[in-house]
């Protein structure tokens, strides 16, 4: 493969996007509209495996010459998987759980082409909040970034202030373990 292989990130992730394109990969982006649905008993990293995989195989199987990159994140807490938000009310909940506490959060990618995986892997990262007043839980909800992120805070956004410590990846917090997906699409014949 060669640089003029189409490289297609698989989700409308804004974070994702930005970390693939700083990492100076070019990329075409195609939703996978894959549902995100938790199977009872399923532990935390196969569920972000499994999501990460239906997505590149999805977008995979339409555009077979293309290699797709495929994601999924979630939080982790207390065995709790806190992915996007339902409401403000679900955001309050988590960000309470997360305060003053250390989480996971696994963020797991895959790489495919012609509708076959050709590699995955969650990554994690350990992220530790400082303790959360009521009062910043609110003017944090007020402002809308809690809805779209798994756990409802964005590392990279004013939620990256409830951060005490990060051990591991921050991009893997911010949503793709950009580090990882570079060596493997290098491994899978992509030159930049």
């Amino acid at each position: 493969m060669s640089a003029s292989i189409k490289v297609i990130l698989a989700s409308a992730s804004p974070r994702r996007r930005q970390l693939l394109a700083a990492a100076g990969i070019a990329f075409e982006v195609i939703e996978s509209r894959v549902p995100e649905q938790h199977n009872p008993g399923e532990p935390p990293r196969d569920y972000a495996l499994r999501m990460a995989r239906d997505k590149a195989r999805a977008v995979s199987s339409r555009f077979p010459d293309a290699i797709v990159v495929g994601a999924d994140t979630i939080v982790v807490c207390d065995s709790h998987i806190l992915e996007k938000p339902a409401d403000a009310a679900d955001a309050r909940r988590m960000l309470a759980m997360l305060s003053a506490r250390t989480h996971t959060v696994v963020t797991a990618f895959a790489i495919a082409r012609a509708g076959n995986i050709l590699e995955s892997s969650p990554v994690e990262s350990r992220v530790t909040f400082r303790k959360l007043s009521d009062a910043e839980i609110e003017a944090y909800i007020a402002t809308n970034e809690p809805f779209d992120k798994a756990g409802a805070y964005g590392i990279q956004g004013s939620g990256g202030g409830f951060i005490s410590h990060v051990e591991g990846s921050r991009d893997n917090v911010m949503g793709l373990p950009t580090e990882r997906v570079v060596a493997a699409l290098a491994r899978h014949g992509l030159e930049r």
